[in-house]
């Protein structure tokens, strides 16, 4: 399965530390671009600074950060070593379970561009945040939590392995409209 490419085109968290933290979730790998709600600080030794998610709910969809973490391949083999690899393909990166991984908080004005793969749905006008789920997803109106207006169907250029021709990945430039 192909995994979310977030990139950030103009976004102030590049520029403000406050919109910017470490998260960490027990429950399932994320990849970036999934959107969820600051929880509590993390209770592990060592990780004072670094939260907890919660899932985004019905009456709790503003507010949400973003998963956007640099692209790190790192395998970890069986016995729990971990490696750090030369992968050129953003699309087999995703942050862990378990593992702490960077996010930040989308303010209106940020455009970002992310793969379709990160986002359920069929292509619409609006991408918004959805009740129960990390992934974003179309919706023909902006919603009353994080919503991203679609600015045009676009394409990523990717390295890959495969056949030439197969590099550009259909992608959605996004302005987010409100959170």
């Amino acid at each position: 399965m192909a995994k979310s490419v977030l990139i950030k085109n103009v976004v102030q968290a590049e520029n403000i530390d406050a919109l910017n933290r470490s998260f960490k979730y027990a429950s399932a790998d994320l990849d970036n671009g999934a959107v969820f709600g600051a929880g509590a600080i993390s209770s592990a030794a060592g990780e004072g600074e670094v939260f907890t998610i919660a899932v985004p709910a019905t009456g709790s969809l503003s507010g949400l950060w973003m998963a956007a973490n640099p692209i790190d391949n790192i395998v970890t083999d069986a016995m729990g070593n971990e490696y750090k690899i030369d992968n050129k393909d953003p699309r087999n990166f995703t942050n862990k379970a378990g593992k702490v991984f960077s996010g930040i908080k989308p303010q209106v004005g940020d455009i970002i561009t992310m793969t379709a793969d990160g986002i359920s749905g069929t292509a619409d006008d609006y991408v918004v945040a959805a009740n129960g789920a990390t992934k974003l997803a179309f919706a023909n109106e902006a919603g009353a939590g994080l919503t991203f207006k679609v600015l045009e169907t676009t394409y990523i250029t990717i390295a890959s392995a495969n056949a030439i021709g197969s590099q550009r990945v259909t992608a959605y430039k996004l302005e987010c409209v409100n959170n």
